[in-house]
């Protein structure tokens, strides 16, 4: 792997950590009264979030085929379940991990395939 492409992949993954932390935001939002001093903050942290992520965003399809950005999108899901955890007690269970097993190693199949495409072109 090219050095350009694994900073394009740290910097997607970067951008992705900081993606997920809007649903936390989001269910801290959710905890509060509606138009209640908590529910704007959180809210409006959620959108600064999502406005960065959009930005960001841009600048990683840039450097990479979107094909592989929209891939490791789905590591969102093993963030949720990590902030979950963290911020909110929920519980990880045999079968969330063997999930987010399961989500990392279609990344990678996937990340590997297209580098050897990268490759042979």
């Amino acid at each position: 792997m090219g050095a350009s492409r694994a900073r394009a992949l740290l910097l997607l993954h970067v951008l992705l950590l900081f993606y997920s932390l809007a649903d936390v935001a989001s269910k801290f939002a959710a905890g509060h009264g509606f138009l209640s001093i908590g529910f704007i903050v959180f809210y409006g942290l959620v959108l600064a979030i999502l406005a960065g992520y959009a930005l960001g965003w841009q600048q990683v399809i840039k450097r990479m085929p979107l094909t592989t950005a929209y891939a490791n999108r789905g590591i969102t899901v093993v963030w949720g379940i990590f902030w979950g955890a963290v911020f909110f007690s929920e519980a990880v269970t045999p079968f969330k991990l063997v999930g987010a097993a399961m989500i990392i190693a279609g990344i990678a199949l996937f990340s590997h395939a297209d580098a050897g495409e990268d490759d042979a072109s």
